[in-house]
C-alpha cells in the first residue's frame, strides 16, 4: 500500500495536482506539512549510522528510508489541503534566488526529545542567519494558506504506527512562534531509544562536521513529525 501511495504521489506531482490523504486514504481537508531541506551524503551518513546504533539498542524503533527521510525542518504548518498548488508555487517563489546548496551547515551535536521513558533523537545543526531570513521568508509565503487547528487526520500515518504521539498537534499549531526566529532548533531527527541509553549517547564526544543542503521539498508529516509523503522537491543549485 505505501508503495502505490508513492506512485500516486509521484503521479500527482508530474501532472501538478494536490495530493494529502489521510492513512486510510480519503482527502482531508488540513495538511500538516513540513517545509524542509534535504542534507547531502556527508549528513545522511552520519544520520544513518546513528539510525543504525539506536535500533539495536530499542528495535522498536523506525528506520531512516523513503517513508522516513532524513531532513531539516524550515516550517511545519497545518494548511488547506485545497490550497496546496498555491502554497507550492508560493514556496517556490520564496526559494528562486537563494544560494542554499552553497551553505556551510555546522552539525556539533546529539539532542533528543523525552517522551515517557524513550527519546526521540537528533543530530543538532547550527543555524545561521541566511537560514532565519530563508525561514521568515516561507513562514511569509506560507501563511495565506495557514490554518490555526489541525487533528490527527492532517498526518499520514498508517494503523501499524498505532495513535498520533502525544503533543505532536500542539507542536505544529505552535511551531511559529516558538520554533521559529530565535527559537530555531534545526536537527536532523535520527530515530528513537530509551532515555537512559541517550543520555549516555549525548555524553559522548561529538564531532562535529560540516555538510550542504541538497535540495528543498514540501511533506505530509507523519508520527513523531517526521517526513512520510513528499508532495513537491526543488532542486537546489550553488
Amino acid at each position: 500500500m505505501r508503495h502505490h501511495a508513492n506512485i500516486l504521489a509521484a503521479i500527482c506531482a508530474v501532472i501538478g495536482l494536490s495530493w494529502a490523504t489521510t492513512s486510510s486514504g480519503q482527502q482531508s481537508p488540513v495538511t500538516a506539512i513540513d517545509v524542509l531541506l534535504q542534507p547531502d551524503a556527508t549528513m545522511l551518513k552520519q544520520a544513518q549510522a546513528t539510525n543504525e546504533r539506536l535500533l539495536k539498542v530499542f528495535p522498536k524503533g523506525f528506520s531512516l528510508d523513503e517513508a522516513h527521510t532524513p531532513h531539516l525542518t524550515t516550517l511545519q504548518r497545518f494548511v488547506r489541503t485545497a490550497d496546496l498548488d498555491k502554497l507550492y508555487d508560493a514556496v517556490g517563489k520564496a526559494l528562486a534566488g537563494e544560494k542554499i546548496a552553497s551553505w556551510k551547515l555546522k552539525a556539533f551535536k546529539y539532542y533528543y526529545i523525552p517522551s515517557g521513558e524513550t527519546g526521540l533523537a537528533g543530530i543538532v545543526v547550527e543555524p545561521t542567519d541566511d537560514w532565519l531570513r530563508l525561514q521568515q521568508k516561507i513562514i511569509d509565503a506560507v501563511a495565506p494558506f495557514t490554518v490555526i487547528e489541525g487533528t490527527a487526520e492532517a498526518f499520514y500515518i498508517p494503523p501499524s504506527e498505532g495513535p498520533i504521539v502525544k503533543g505532536l498537534i500542539e507542536y505544529v499549531q505552535t511551531f511559529v512562534p516558538d520554533s521559529t526566529g530565535k527559537k530555531f532548533n534545526p536537527h536532523v531527527t535520527v530515530g528513537i531509544a530509551s532515555q537512559e541509553y541517550l543520555r549516555g549517547m549525548l555524553a559522548e564526544p561529538f564531532e562535529a562536521f560540516i555538510f550542504s543542503p541538497k535540495s528543498a521539498a514540501v511533506y505530509q508529516l507523519g508520527n513523531y513529525g517526521t517526513a512520510r509523503v513528499k508532495l513537491r522537491e526543488w532542486e537546489l543549485k550553488p
